[in-house]
């Protein structure tokens, strides 16, 4: 064990003794898909998120966490506090035939719900789960031979969670998402779904359910995984008419827009630099088709706005039930805005389906000539509106560029966070969500657990600074096909996945927006960094798929 892993101990012993007189407080770990950095109001965005700038507002808002920079992977690292690969998940939920990229959760690794069940926690998970290859029941186009994957063992029920709705695939239609399913059960969506609502009403009747009976001995956990804003884009008229003529002026005001706001209220440094627009995008006076482009942000920014409404519903269930006082709530994005253009030469799966519900001709992909947001419609935002919603970062979901991974967390705890209402720059990352809720649950993480033997925490915990304290974080390593990185303080290491793709070397402090590459001139430090970084794709068992 290296001496990395003993630092999270260290730094919670100096501020558990204020939380040891608290009853244990419920928890809610909320989880928006494919989210930019700045898309948030109280981030810099223009779109309205009244209920989570509350959040933001009343806690703390970490302006520099990390995620995993893909679904999967964000979600594996979130829920075990490992970093992907060690819970098995290093790529998607397609198995490779390696140990750490088998698309399962493994037996080394135990969940948040799993461990803080075990302390007497009541659990329940709403939305996305994506930790699983085991969804060909309901891939039925395919023969049985072809059917293998069957089992149930890593459906949310079987890790810990004592309730679940929701979908055990990744993305798909809001109107009729495959693998909806209640508890262990599939189902069918009634009629007028959304599945955005579908997810916040459950969240919100287990917490109605769980919060009447909440008390220091029976406590809840709630984990709500939202899948918007991931397209296709999928928006109620209502919400889409809220944001018609917002976003006429095009992606580079918007940007120079959200750029001016965060310098303003302080997200970023005065001194940060916008990152240049990407070589692949047109300015916005040169681009064709205006107003279909115009009219796909705003369906993305209607279904962010839907998302915020549902969560004004749950926190309106705990104001009810009385238990917002004593409640963590939690809130992240799984990776930055989504460049892929989707097309209809995209294969048939379960999250690109051939028809609408009731076998209607769907059309797959973006045509200019149809407005996007109805049910009949497939469609993504791209990278030209992705970059805003990375505002002010470089690159996009997949990459390990700040543009990938970084995410707001905001952290809410009227009675655990001490001067709420302000910004910390506290260098943090997923697998810190683990030991902080460990933590403030009093839970116990086991070294084993059904006989297996569980991997140690990777991250650190983050209630010092819930109480105004801050600590030296761990190096950071990230890798995700073929994409890496490597943080150690204010350094950042950083190469995409193609085969002649240059380490860069870029100063976190000076200069997030990745706009000044200083490999050549510190090669010393990029030497020792990729030192540092092989030693850790070893230890967690990176895969080069480049070499492969």
């Amino acid at each position: 064990m290296t001496f990395f892993r003993f630092i999270p101990l260290i730094a919670a012993v100096f501020a558990y003794h204020s939380l040891a007189a608290q009853q244990r407080p419920n928890v809610l770990l909320i989880m928006a898909d494919d989210m930019g950095y700045s898309d948030m109001g109280s981030f810099g965005g223009e779109i309205e998120t009244p209920n989570l700038d509350r959040l933001a507002e009343g806690g703390i808002k970490f302006t520099q966490f990390y995620n995993a920079a893909r679904c999967c992977p964000t979600r594996a690292s979130l829920l075990t506090g490992l970093y992907p690969h060690q819970a098995g998940m290093g790529g998607m939920t397609n198995d490779r035939g390696v140990a750490s990229y088998r698309g399962d959760l493994n037996r080394q690794c135990v969940t948040i719900a799993e461990t803080v069940k075990a302390s007497g926690y009541r659990t329940f998970m709403s939305g996305k789960w994506h930790l699983t290859k085991h969804v060909d029941g309901w891939r039925t186009w395919l023969t049985p031979e072809q059917k293998i994957y069957l089992s149930k063992e890593n459906w949310p029920l079987q890790r810990g969670f004592d309730t679940f709705f929701g979908t055990i695939h990744g993305a798909g239609s809001y109107y009729d998402p495959a693998t909806l399913t209640q508890n262990n059960t599939p189902v069918s969506p009634g009629e007028n779904f959304y599945y955005t609502d579908a997810i916040s009403d459950h969240a919100a009747r287990q917490i109605r359910t769980l919060g009447a009976s909440a008390s220091e001995d029976a406590p809840f956990f709630g984990y709500i995984a939202y899948t918007a804003p991931h397209w296709p884009l999928h928006a109620l008229p209502e919400d889409i008419a809220k944001y018609k003529g917002r976003y006429d002026a095009g992606w580079d005001r918007l940007r120079e827009e959200r750029m001016e706001r965060m310098l303003k209220t302080g997200i970023i440094p005065a001194d940060w630099t916008l990152s240049p627009r990407g070589s692949e995008i047109a300015s916005w006076e040169s681009a064709a088709n205006k107003a279909w482009w115009a009219a796909c942000m705003e369906v993305y920014a209607a279904m962010v706005d839907r998302m915020d409404q549902g969560i004004g519903k749950i926190i309106r269930a705990l104001e009810e039930t009385g238990q917002l006082e004593h409640t963590l709530i939690l809130f992240l994005q799984d990776n930055g805005g989504c460049h892929e253009v989707l097309t209809d030469r995209w294969p048939r799966s379960l999250h690109f389906p051939a028809f609408q519900r009731g076998g209607a001709p769907l059309l797959r992909g973006n045509d200019v000539q149809v407005m996007p947001g109805p049910e009949a419609t497939y469609m993504s935002y791209s990278a030209e509106w992705a970059q805003v919603s990375n505002t002010p970062f470089r690159l996009y979901k997949h990459y390990v560029h700040e543009g990938g991974i970084a995410t707001p967390l905001i952290a809410f705890w009227p009675e655990g966070i001490r001067n709420p209402s302000r910004i910390s720059r506290q260098l943090g990352h997923i697998i810190d969500i683990m030991p902080t809720i460990v933590e403030v649950t009093g839970a116990s993480y086991p070294e084993a657990y059904r006989g297996e033997t569980i991997q140690p925490m990777e991250g650190q915990s983050l209630v010092p600074v819930f109480q105004n304290q801050s600590f030296v974080h761990v190096p950071i390593g990230w890798e995700h096909e073929g994409n890496r990185g490597f943080r150690e303080g204010k350094w950042k290491l950083v190469a995409t996945k193609g085969p002649e793709a240059a380490w860069e070397l870029y100063d976190m402090e000076a200069d997030r927006t990745e706009t000044r590459d200083l490999a050549k001139v510190h090669p010393e430090i990029t030497a020792s960094l990729l030192q540092k970084y092989t030693e850790w794709a070893q230890r967690v068992g990176v895969v080069d798929w480049r070499n492969r």
